[in-house]
């Protein structure tokens, strides 16, 4: 007798391996972790294999996860590009899309990739810049939906979620030892003035040692252990951690990420991509919205 996957598990499993735990997975998908713990376990009785490495700290596929992990990525195409072409109006045309390059990772490729399966018509134009000129883009119209990083909750905005700020550093770094304290920013970074502002209240002496237009250069800078840097946490490049609790330097302030619209009315391919991001970021998402996305 044939044996037929469940392909919401196969779509668990898929972001598993891509996100490392059924935790996090479980969040992505807004689901709850033991319905995806069982969508794991109904997949090892049908198959009579083990999928996951299940360890105290961590969750890792085995061989044959990895394996089916592969089918599945195949399968689940297949099965949303079916999804799209009988039940989805051909919406065409271009959707411009705002984010700071600091929170591109870790949600918008995902969200964009599931975009662009639900329209494949649509045409995604991504614009990374800074809240002050994303938030211009938009006054101008330049942009249909954007992300934001502010202390506030301006009016008309929707606050998908409220991270705190971290001190980022190389690897093992000791350079938060050194007096003044070496930085690294980008000129237009919004988190400059509140860093600077709770170092001198903590009469820390800091120096500039760094001011690149380019993002990717503050990054290097900091992972080859020049200076440090502050992000939100969630959002740390390759090469870099968060600097302990040990080193005494001042608690920093939370940052809201707040989605804006455009004015007038939404197309379906704009209300789509403002629910994509609300489910990518654990906001409150409406149940015509959670049956979408399962």
């Amino acid at each position: 007798m044939s044996r037929v996957l469940d392909l919401a598990a196969l779509r668990s499993l898929i972001t598993i391996a891509e996100l490392g735990g059924v935790t996090r997975a479980a969040n992505v998908l807004n689901l709850t972790q033991s319905a995806v713990s069982m969508q794991m376990k109904r997949l090892e009785e049908a198959l009579d294999v083990q999928l996951l490495n299940r360890q105290a700290r961590s969750v890792t596929l085995t061989s044959a996860g990895e394996q089916l992990v592969g089918y599945a990525r195949r399968m689940l195409e297949l099965n949303d590009e079916a999804v799209t072409r009988l039940t989805t109006q051909d919406y065409e045309g271009r959707l411009t899309l705002g984010v700071p390059h600091d929170i591109v990772y870790p949600h918008i490729p995902g969200v964009m990739q599931r975009f662009a399966a639900e329209f494949p018509r649509v045409k995604v134009h991504l614009v990374s810049s800074f809240t002050r000129g994303l938030l211009k883009q938009l006054e101008e119209g330049s942009c249909d939906v954007i992300l934001t990083t502010q202390e506030s909750r301006p009016e008309g905005a929707e606050t998908l979620a409220t991270l705190p700020m971290v001190w980022i550093g190389a690897k093992n770094s000791r350079i938060w030892r050194d007096r003044p304290l070496r930085l690294a920013f980008e000129p237009n970074c919004l988190f400059r003035g509140p860093v600077q502002a709770a170092l001198e209240a903590e009469g820390i002496p800091w120096d500039l040692a760094v001011e690149a237009d380019s993002s990717r250069t503050v990054e290097a800078s900091v992972a080859a252990d020049f200076a440090l840097q502050v992000m939100l946490r969630g959002a740390m490049p390759e090469g870099c951690e968060e600097v302990p609790d040990c080193a005494g330097l001042p608690a920093l302030p939370s940052m809201h990420i707040n989605m804006y619209r455009r004015n007038g009315t939404p197309g379906p391919a704009v209300e789509r991509v403002q629910a994509l991001l609300r489910l990518a970021y654990g906001a409150p998402v409406s149940g015509a919205e959670r049956t979408a996305a399962e």
